[in-house]
C-alpha cells in the first residue's frame, strides 16, 4: 500500500470534519507563500536566480523564474549518469565495463561523488557524445534543457553568464530529477544507486545541506563555473515526503549562501505545513 505522508493524512482527516479545502488547495497555499518568501528573499540578494522545487508525491511546484534558462554546468552530469544507468537497465552496458581504465561504476562515483570532469567525458564519448544524452533526455518528454559540449568544450569557451548552449530551465531540471526518482527512466536497483552517490556528494557542503537540520536526508549534485553557481536534488522532509530542489545562480556575489538560505525555506515552508496540519486536527479532537 502506498504510503500517504502525515500532512495529508490529516488534512484529510480536517476535511472530512470541517468541509475545509482539499489537501491540494493547503499545499498550494504552502507553495504560493513559498514563492513570495523567495522572491522576497531574491529582492535583497545580487545576482540573478532560478529556483524550482516539486513535491514529489503530488506534482505541486513552487518556481521563481523558473523558465529561464540558465547555465547547468556540472548538474548536466546527472543526465549522462541517467543516460548510462539507462543502458545498464537495458543490458547494453555494464557498471563493470572498462572506461578510460577504470570501471564504469568507478567513473560514475567520480563523477558524481567529486565532479570528476575527465570521468564525465569519458562516460559522454561512451554514449556517443552530449547529442545522444540530448535524445535520451528528449526521449523522457523533458523541454526547457539542452546538452551541447563536452565538459573540456565548456570549460575552452568563455562568456558562461550570457550562454545559450548547456542550459536548462530550473522547471527542467526538477523534471528530470523527478523522472530519475519516480518515472520509468531507471530501474530500482540503478535509481538507488545513483541517489546513494547523490547522498556523498563531497562538492556542495556550503549550498543545500548547509543550513537544513542535522540527520536531513539529501542527495544532491553541485555545478560552478566563473559567475555560476548551482546545486540540484532531493531533500527528504521530516514526514518522508520528497521534494526535488534545483537552485541556479549567476552573478552577483555570496551565491552560496543564497542556495543554502533557499534551501532552508524550501525544507521550512513545507515542514511547517506538516506541523500546521497537527496542530489543527488536535484543536478538532
Amino acid at each position: 500500500m502506498r504510503k500517504i505522508p502525515l500532512a495529508r493524512l490529516l488534512l484529510m482527516g480536517i476535511a472530512t470534519s470541517c468541509a475545509v479545502p482539499a489537501p491540494a488547495a493547503a499545499q498550494s497555499f504552502e507553495l504560493v507563500e513559498l514563492q513570495r518568501e523567495m522572491n522576497a528573499l531574491l529582492a535583497t540578494r545580487p545576482g540573478e536566480y532560478g529556483i524550482a522545487a516539486i513535491d514529489l508525491d503530488d506534482g505541486s511546484t513552487a518556481a521563481v523564474n523558473g523558465q529561464i534558462p540558465f547555465p547547468m554546468a556540472s548538474t548536466v552530469k546527472l543526465a549522462i549518469a541517467g543516460a548510462y544507468l539507462s543502458e545498464v537497465d537495458q543490458g547494453r552496458r555494464s557498471l563493470n565495463d572498462i572506461i578510460g581504465g577504470r570501471t564504469a561504476a568507478r567513473a560514475m562515483e567520480a563523477m558524481i561523488v567529486h565532479s570528476d570532469n575527465l570521468a564525465a567525458d569519458q562516460l559522454f564519448a561512451t554514449l556517443g557524445g552530449p547529442a545522444k544524452v540530448q535524445q535520451w533526455v528528449r526521449s523522457h518528454n523533458i523541454s526547457g534543457m539542452r546538452i551541447d559540449r563536452t565538459i573540456a568544450q565548456l570549460l575552452r569557451e568563455r562568456g558562461h553568464l550570457a550562454d545559450i548552449k548547456d542550459v536548462a530551465t530550473p522547471v527542467a531540471m526538477v523534471e528530470l530529477l523527478r523522472i530519475l526518482d519516480r518515472g520509468t527512466a531507471l530501474s530500482s536497483q540503478s535509481r538507488a544507486y545513483l541517489l546513494g552517490l547523490m547522498s556523498q556528494c563531497r562538492t556542495g557542503t556550503r549550498r543545500i545541506r548547509a543550513l537544513l537540520p542535522v540527520g536531513t536526508r539529501v542527495e544532491d549534485k553541485t555545478g560552478t563555473l566563473d559567475g555560476i553557481t548551482n546545486d540540484v536534488g532531493f531533500i527528504t522532509m521530516p514526514d518522508g515526503r520528497r521534494v526535488a530542489i534545483a537552485v541556479f545562480a549567476r552573478g552577483g556575489r555570496d551565491r552560496q549562501p543564497v542556495i543554502a538560505q533557499v534551501s532552508r525555506m524550501i525544507y521550512d515552508r513545507l515542514a511547517d505545513g506538516v506541523r500546521n496540519a497537527v496542530a489543527a486536527f488536535m484543536k478538532l479532537r
